[in-house]
């Protein structure tokens, strides 16, 4: 069945991958296909490095598969997930039910109206900020943990939302020993109390998760009693004019996890405060984690860390600045869900010529920083410390430059370890775009790190030359100038991380083929993270929608 489910989506998708479908007087058809497509290549550069493994397969390829039909309030939707075998570093590779895996990602037929809808199938939806529960689908990090089951939401005017979520997890090919139901209430006392300049909410959720015990071998061991996990989360939004204020608190009765394994309640705190007036806009966030690690199923393989990071019912995204920078991304924060304390601030001010509108200045200041609750080791211990800044300046139509500066310092064993070492890492980027006309532009960056500690010294460089709408090109080199006991680089060869790479649209459709070698590292999508051992290879990538 879902073998041909994929060919009837292929086929579809392929037949009109580049125009509008209409299907009688109303009704309209979508939809889309992603592949990512690696063939490995042989490096013995980089063979005995940490974090290089060995495959069975030299080719790894995800396509995914998507249709989508639309009349008036009823949509109906398929997804084929095809893994050919999938590629590497992605917990779906050690999971999955063979070396060739075809899932379906999503089925479900939904009807909406102008105050309620219903769904039927698989279900992505989000609760508050996540923290109780989130199921959604990343491709960048071959994810998805949808609910089978059903959803239904009405409006009361604009006053009162309620909302109701039941269904079965999926974990990676099948569908999690669980089941889990979710309830969902918004308020908006702006509207009851008819405030005009303002808006005002209270919201509230609760998830519940069931599951029986008896693959739990040792669940009495643990101190885990009750087949249910209960959760809630209580929510304040506040806007008014440019001000922004949100707040939410989360509790969770006994659970287990791989860091507690003794059964053991959980809460979290959020505060998020914005301004934005006239060029300049602000936002800090605090945080605060414990026992937040929240499993889709919990058993002896759960506990262990044997289920890998599909096995997670709720979103707990590190709170820190994203980068795109290769240097700036080299170590990435890795969010400390049974256990932080911590927040970030963000500011930017723009300045803008009065006389010549294509003239700018963009400021930005971001710093993040976070620390071990006091409650588990003794004492707040750094985990995570990034203070950085840029500025980028639009000096007429054709130039534009922009600096960057961080400053980076974490504890290499997460707060876990009995060593209080931390890592520090200084970074500068530049990055120019010389615009030659409307269509052929110029990029360059140059990148240096410095650091006493950990891989010592690096540089990187890359130049991106764009024809749009249609082609780019580009050709990117990191390089490791020192090579420390402690880092997972040695030798001369596997210091140097090369890339080159071309990209072609047309209309809906992009491809891109490029070839290099991969340094092993983190590859974080939204906040959450993987783990992506050392490769060489040549990647192809085409996206199609219609």
């Amino acid at each position: 069945m879902k073998k041909i489910l994929v060919i009837c989506l292929a086929c579809a998708s392929a037949a009109a991958a580049s125009a509008q479908i209409r299907v009688g007087r109303e009704g309209q058809l979508s939809g889309s296909v992603e592949t990512n497509t690696i063939y490995y290549v042989e490096d013995k550069a980089i063979a005995g490095s940490a974090g290089s493994t060995e495959y069975d397969s030299d080719f790894g390829s995800h396509t995914f598969l998507k249709l989508d039909y639309n009349w008036k309030g009823l949509t109906v939707g398929a997804q084929a997930d095809v893994f050919l075998p999938s590629m590497r570093g992605y917990d779906i590779t050690d999971y999955g039910k063979g070396k060739y895996d075809i899932a379906l990602g999503a089925a479900y037929v939904k009807w909406q109206d102008k105050n309620y809808f219903v769904q039927g199938g698989t279900i992505f939806d989000q609760l508050g900020s996540g923290l109780v529960f989130r199921s959604w689908e990343d491709r960048a990090l071959a994810f998805n943990n949808a609910l089978l089951g059903a959803e239904a939401e009405y409006d009361f005017g604009s006053y009162v939302k309620v909302k109701a979520i039941y269904g079965k997890p999926r974990l990676y090919f099948d569908w999690a020993d669980s089941w889990v139901g979710a309830a969902d209430l918004s308020v908006s006392l702006a509207d009851i109390f008819r405030m005009k300049s303002a808006a005002l909410s209270l919201e509230g959720s609760f998830v519940n998760r069931h599951q029986s015990l008896g693959a739990f071998t040792f669940a009495e061991d643990y101190g885990l009693t009750s087949p249910d996990l209960n959760m809630y989360s209580a929510r304040l939004n506040f806007d008014w004019k440019g001000l922004s204020l949100r707040g939410e608190y989360v509790g969770k009765s006994d659970d287990v996890s791989k860091e507690t394994p003794m059964a053991v309640a959980g809460n979290a705190w959020l505060a998020e405060v914005g301004y934005n007036r006239k060029g300049f806009s602000f936002l800090g966030s605090f945080r605060r984690l414990e026992h937040m690690l929240t499993y889709l199923v919990v058993n002896d393989n759960a506990v262990l860390g044997g289920l890998g990071g599909g096995n997670v019912l709720n979103y707990v995204p590190a709170m820190t600045r994203q980068y795109t920078y290769m240097l700036a991304n080299l170590n990435p924060y890795q969010v400390q869900a049974d256990g932080e304390v911590g927040g970030q601030v963000d500011a930017y001010y723009a300045l803008r010529s009065k006389s010549d509108r294509s003239k700018y200045w963009n400021f930005h200041f971001n710093m993040s920083t976070y620390y071990t609750l006091k409650e588990r080791i003794g004492e707040h211990r750094l985990l995570w410390r990034d203070v950085n800044f840029d500025v980028e300046r639009q000096w007429n139509k054709k130039l534009k430059t922009s600096i960057l500066f961080s400053r980076q310092e974490w504890d290499h064993e997460h707060g876990f370890g009995g060593s209080e070492q931390t890592y520090a890492s200084n970074i500068f980027v530049g990055d120019v775009t010389y615009k030659f006309d409307r269509r052929k532009s110029l990029r360059a960056e140059v990148q240096y790190l410095y650091s006493d500690d950990y891989e010592g010294d690096w540089v990187a460089a890359l130049v991106e030359f764009n024809m749009a709408p249609k082609w780019s090109f580009f050709v990117s080199d990191m390089y490791n100038i020192d090579s420390t006991e402690e880092g997972i680089i040695s030798g001369t060869a596997e210091n140097h991380f090369y890339n080159v790479g071309a990209a072609f649209s047309y209309k809906q459709t992009r491809v891109s083929l490029s070839y290099g070698r991969n340094r092993a590292g983190f590859v974080c999508s939204g906040g959450v993270c993987r783990f992506q051992p050392a490769y060489t290879g040549l990647n192809f990538v085409l996206t199609s929608s219609f």
